[in-house]
């Protein structure tokens, strides 16, 4: 059963969701002084909405755009860390069809051969 958009999520399900270990979210926790989800009995973490799109946006600049941490913290506090310039393009491949279809496939084995040697 899928929750509501807007529900909270914890650790496990956002993990899970970005295909990330739980302990680089927790380390995120101390590196990006804007990500704070809310803290329940035995540390339990709930991540709202707009925590939720901050890992998001953390994980495109640090996974994806190949920032550091600190440069990753210097684009988020200067306001700097807008969606890369390159979603638009890919976005309007994806929209055409069959072709975008198989672009995504393409894009989406690229990711998991990725994440699998990073894993590694």
């Amino acid at each position: 059963m899928e929750k509501a958009e807007g529900a909270f999520l914890t650790i496990s399900e956002l993990s899970g969701e970005l295909g990330l270990p739980q302990h680089i979210l927790r380390y995120w926790e101390t590196r990006f002084p804007q990500l704070r989800p809310l803290q329940r009995s035995g540390n339990r973490r709930y991540y709202r909405p707009a925590d939720v799109a901050l890992v998001r946006r953390i994980n495109q600049l640090l996974n994806v755009e190949g920032f550091t941490v600190r440069g990753a913290q210097k684009a988020l506090a200067d306001g700097l860390a807008s969606p890369s310039p390159v979603a638009a393009p890919v976005a309007a491949v994806l929209t055409k069809g069959e072709q975008g279809a198989d672009v995504l496939d393409r894009l989406l084995a690229i990711r998991a051969a990725l994440a699998k040697a990073i894993g590694d």
